[in-house]
């Protein structure tokens, strides 16, 4: 019986550690890179994204969750924001979101679910704590930095390769608010 007792009190203290926070997107931001003709890279970035993430203070576990709005695709040419938006590439009337949903995380490395033109497929994103901290508000957040690259073929986007490259850079900053 004591057992059971110190093993829930255990469970509670460990329940209670995690902090639970609200990706704030006006200090966040969806970015992607992509080879162009092979003599620049274009970068571009999604303006309208929510999400999710938690960890256990003190601890390398944790999850998150994001959805992407797809038609919110910015390069900074319109012509070429409709053309991704069209079905050559993103194809948003049909996949109006992208969404990433987390496995695992060993405290550097976050392991989900991305889904991508209505294809998922398990990626590994590399992590980078930025720090954390009280706000002015009276508010506590949490920073980080998540790089990974795909291959868009991998998830049915193969429009103009290799004009336009297979491999995508995808980097992800977001800043928490602990709910």
């Amino acid at each position: 019986m004591k057992i059971m007792t110190i093993s829930a009190l255990a469970l509670v203290s460990s329940m209670t550690m995690a902090a639970d926070y609200k990706i704030d997107p006006a200090h966040s931001a969806v970015i992607f890179k992509i080879g162009h003709l092979g003599v620049s890279t274009t970068v571009g970035r999604f303006n309208e994204f929510e999400g999710t993430f938690s960890y256990p203070e003190g601890s390398h576990s944790g999850s998150a969750s994001l959805t992407v709005k797809a038609d919110s695709v910015d390069t900074n040419h319109e012509a070429r924001d409709k053309h991704l938006r069209s079905p050559d590439f993103l194809d948003v009337k049909q996949f109006p979101s992208l969404t990433f949903k987390s496995t695992k995380f060993d405290g550097s490395t976050l392991t989900g679910d991305l889904t991508l033109h209505g294809v998922t497929k398990a990626v590994s994103f590399d992590v980078k704590k930025v720090g954390e901290g009280k706000d002015p508000w009276g508010g506590y957040r949490a920073g980080f930095e998540a790089k990974t690259t795909i291959q868009r073929s991998d998830f049915g986007v193969t429009y103009f390769i290799p004009g336009v490259t297979d491999t995508t850079e995808i980097e992800v900053n977001v800043e928490g608010i602990r709910q």
